[in-house]
């Protein structure tokens, strides 16, 4: 009980998702090119580690709560497993791939992109100890099209 209240008191939640191309109308990513993903703006309570102590009754009881991986869902029926915050991708990476968390898609359409985040939580006290997964979903939608080439003749 105590180990739930400290848990409780962490306010976990998802991450932030961040990604390209970006979630955004008008923005498309291209068919073959990278997808970068990442946590945008890590934090204790969206990342970790993040400890915790309550008492009650003159019983005490420390949680420390971190993501153990992220597992992205990228809507074509592929999963990517990343035990990183993953790195932000910046103007000046052009085609590279993602050093740490990244996909490419192979055909265009609208996808739903669903990172969730495993939590352990690893708690102690009253001479006990244990751990407690947790979960959290977050989403995107992003767009994937392909590029045309015209030739004259």
């Amino acid at each position: 009980m105590l180990a739930q209240r400290a848990v409780a008191a962490m306010r976990l939640r998802a991450v932030d998702v961040g990604i390209v191309p970006e979630p955004a109308p008008g923005r498309v990513g291209l068919v073959g090119l990278p997808t970068w993903m990442w946590v945008d703006a890590p934090s204790a309570s969206s990342w970790g580690p993040v400890t915790r102590s309550v008492s009650a009754g003159g019983f005490s009881v420390t949680a420390t709560g971190r993501v153990d991986r992220v597992v992205w869902a990228m809507g074509d029926g592929s999963t990517v497993v990343c035990r990183t915050p993953g790195t932000p991708y910046a103007d000046g990476f052009g085609k590279r791939s993602s050093p740490d968390c990244g996909h490419r898609f192979t055909r265009q359409g609208v996808y739903t992109v669903r990172a969730t985040s495993y939590w352990v939580v690893a708690w102690s006290g009253i001479g006990q100890s244990g751990e407690i997964p947790l979960q959290f979903t977050r989403s995107a939608v992003i767009t994937m099209g392909e590029a045309q080439v015209l030739t004259t003749g």
